[in-house]
């Protein structure tokens, strides 16, 4: 059974909801954009960074998380879920890479890096928590 979230587990709820909200919704706004308007020059390189802002905001809501959690247990969940989600991020993207270059594979989007780190970190969470019971 799963113990009541404390108080910097909600924090950290809300500020990663309200990140990932600011990401989607400008992700979306720079993709209809680009698909409907002829956008170039200035407004193009501003357009095209301002979904990266808030995944920015997303890696300093896990530091801020990281500082304000006072459980151990909690702090060693999080440390070992983001060293798998770097690991398996490192992985995929250096395999990919020589497959890029030795094998024609097509290209890996480079903005696809912070989602593979994002599922991978995901996933690592459950797992390490069961390890862990």
């Amino acid at each position: 059974m799963r113990h009541p979230l404390n108080p910097a587990q909600k924090r950290y709820i809300r500020r990663f909801m309200l990140t990932m909200t600011a990401y989607m919704a400008l992700i979306l706004a720079a993709t209809y954009s680009f698909d409907h308007f002829h956008i170039t020059g200035v407004a193009a390189y501003a357009l095209a960074i301002a979904p990266g802002i808030p995944l920015l905001g997303v890696i300093t809501v896990i530091g801020l998380y990281l500082a304000e959690e006072k459980d151990e247990f909690e702090r060693t969940v999080l440390v070992e879920s983001m060293l798998w989600g770097i690991g398996v991020t490192l992985a995929i993207c250096s395999v990919w890479g020589l497959l890029e270059v030795y094998a024609g594979a097509p290209r890996l989007w480079v903005f696809l890096v912070g989602p593979i780190f994002c599922g991978a970190y995901g996933l690592a969470t459950p797992l390490i928590r069961l390890r862990y019971r």
